[in-house]
């Protein structure tokens, strides 16, 4: 077994903490792993779990138009550009390559062809601007890119880009018919993908994750998987059947990377949609009988408003899998109001844990609405005193410390970051305020790292200030997150402006959109004398958080 051992005894088995170590241990039944020593990808260790024969349902369907893929022709399809990119494309293990895309089909098919040669996928927003991909290719260093067609121009123009869809990328897809590529030795601790993050500093990091942390992943959702059939048999029920999951959410977010490598590892079917618009979502839901709807708190908001909701057929739909932010109590009781059928399962996870730490499993737990659920299976956890380092029981609020077979190799190129975010011992410091309570249940409390979550993306307020300071008609500035219903928080500039400057809020945020992607934009703006700050110069945001609340939407 490759978790990581409990020391005997000593450990509260309802929460799971050791009082002699200061140590939270997950009170999950832990799988196996395969062996660490075994070079496998997380590619062929997904296709591994599939059922012979394969299953007879579509691996993957288009929303918008209906198109299905199966899994031989999804399995084929994968050997198919594995073989080109290794014959044609001359790519080899540890390449990275960039993918630039939409929510597509083909996709999918690009991230396990990369994978499975031992190529890096590293997905990025094609929604960036030409600064923010300079940056990243900085970064990662690929060797190639695809890219959507209407992506394709903002790439630096050094880099070597394949567009998809064009005859150079169907002459790839279809290559390896004849010429599957040779068996690859890949280490389980090599670098599978690099995702991009908002670090504490500002500018986005790329985060290294292994095939064994995502190996690692799967494990954990097969293992909640199983938990889930068993409780149902226990019950006398059905046991529920294979997902259908719409997925709204982008691939090139941990949250979609990780939930399509799920739902092909466990022979399910992944609705992938382009963009997300609720209207469209509610008819997949009902088109395409969805079972699981894995989102950001946003859309739940948006569905318990939604008078189509009520009128469409969503009976199939069991599950909303609610991650990227923290979920108020407020909303999952509204939302159950509307819709009592539908378990909501919560979660939490980072870029840098590859995806899930902790979650809600089965019924009985997901009614502990407000917590994100328990320690994911071969996790341990501190909850640290931010100002002492002292490790702290349950009830008591500290910074969450993860450590486990789903910590991240790093950050690519930022030794400096990742030193100080993965410690000596392998402990992941994960920024957040959170707590558990005596029954291992894990409350997130607040963010100690700043960052604004906007319909659960990411957004540093340091990235934006640097650009709003840019302006010659901007004194000062500092960006806060306020409160948003829909949205979840909206960037907010506070702005000085120069002394005989005439600058509007409109400016403003049409300065800061022309350098970013649409959802780092500035939302609402707030014009003062002075920015407050800390003998050290540091932003005093949490008091600009309360003055803009008092202020009152009315005021602005």
């Amino acid at each position: 077994m490759a978790g990581l051992a409990a020391p005997p005894g000593g450990i509260d088995p309802r929460s799971g903490f050791c009082a002699a170590t200061r140590t939270y241990h997950s009170v999950r039944t832990a799988g196996t792993f395969p062996p660490e020593s075994l070079p496998v990808t997380v590619a062929a260790y997904a296709f591994s779990l599939l059922s012979s024969p394969l299953p007879d349902r579509p691996a993957l369907i288009d929303a918008a138009t209906g198109i299905a893929v199966s899994y031989p022709s999804f399995l084929a399809a994968v050997r198919s550009l594995a073989g080109g990119l290794w014959s044609s494309l001359g790519l080899r293990p540890g390449h990275v390559a960039l993918v630039v895309a939409p929510s597509r089909l083909d996709i999918p098919v690009l991230h396990f062809a990369l994978m499975s040669i031992g190529a890096v996928v590293s997905p990025a927003n094609p929604a960036s601007t030409a600064e923010e991909y300079a940056h990243q290719v900085g970064l990662s260093r690929p060797v190639v890119a695809f890219a959507a067609p209407e992506v394709a121009a903002k790439l630096p123009a050094h880099l070597r880009t394949v567009v998809l869809g064009s005859d150079e990328y169907t002459r790839l897809s279809s290559a390896g018919a004849q010429a599957a590529p040779p068996p690859v030795a890949v280490k389980q601790s090599d670098t599978a993908a690099v995702l991009y993050s908002s670090g504490t500093t500002g500018r986005v990091k790329a985060v290294a994750i292994t095939h064994r942390n995502l190996i690692a992943l799967i494990c954990a959702h097969a293992e909640n998987a199983e938990k889930v059939a068993a409780e149902a048999t226990e019950a006398g029920e059905e046991p529920p059947p294979p997902a259908v999951t719409l997925l709204p959410l982008p691939l090139f977010h941990v949250f979609g990377f990780m939930m399509v490598l799920r739902s092909v590892s466990m022979g399910e079917t992944a609705v992938l949609m382009e963009r997300f618009e609720i209207g469209a979502a509610l008819r997949a839901i009902e088109r395409y009988r969805v079972t699981l709807l894995p989102a950001a708190p946003p859309l739940l908001v948006a569905m318990i408003k939604s008078e189509e909701a009520r009128r469409r057929d969503l009976s199939s739909l069991l599950v909303i899998g609610v991650g990227g932010a923290p979920l108020g109590r407020e909303v999952a009781e509204r939302f159950a109001a509307v819709f009592p059928d539908v378990q909501i399962v919560q979660g939490y996870g980072l870029t840098e844990s590859s995806g899930s730490v902790a979650s809600t499993v089965g019924p009985e737990e997901s009614l502990a609405y407000g917590s994100v659920g328990k320690l994911a299976s071969h996790l341990q956890a501190k909850i640290v005193d931010p100002a002492t380092g002292e490790a702290l029981g349950p009830g008591q609020r500290g910074e969450l410390w993860i450590r486990g077979p789903v910590v991240m190799k790093g950050y690519v190129g930022d030794d400096k970051a990742t030193a100080e975010t993965v410690d000596s011992e392998g402990w992941l410091k994960t920024g957040d305020l959170c707590y558990f309570n005596e029954d291992g249940f894990l409350y997130i409390v607040d963010r100690l790292k700043e960052l604004i979550k906007y319909k659960g993306y990411q957004v540093p307020p340091a990235e934006l200030e640097r650009i709003l300071q840019s302006h010659p008609g901007i004194a000062d500035a500092a960006v806060i997150p306020y409160p948003d219903e829909d949205a979840g928080q909206v960037p907010m500039a506070f702005i000085v402006r120069q002394p005989g400057s005439n600058l509007t809020a409109q400016q403003v945020m049409d300065y800061v959109g022309k350098h970013v992607a649409p959802y780092k934009k500035v939302r609402r703006v707030a014009f003062v004398t002075v920015i407050p700050k800390s003998p050290a110069g540091k932003i005093l945001r949490r008091e600009l958080v309360q003055q803009a609340v008092s202020m009152g939407a009315s005021k602005l």
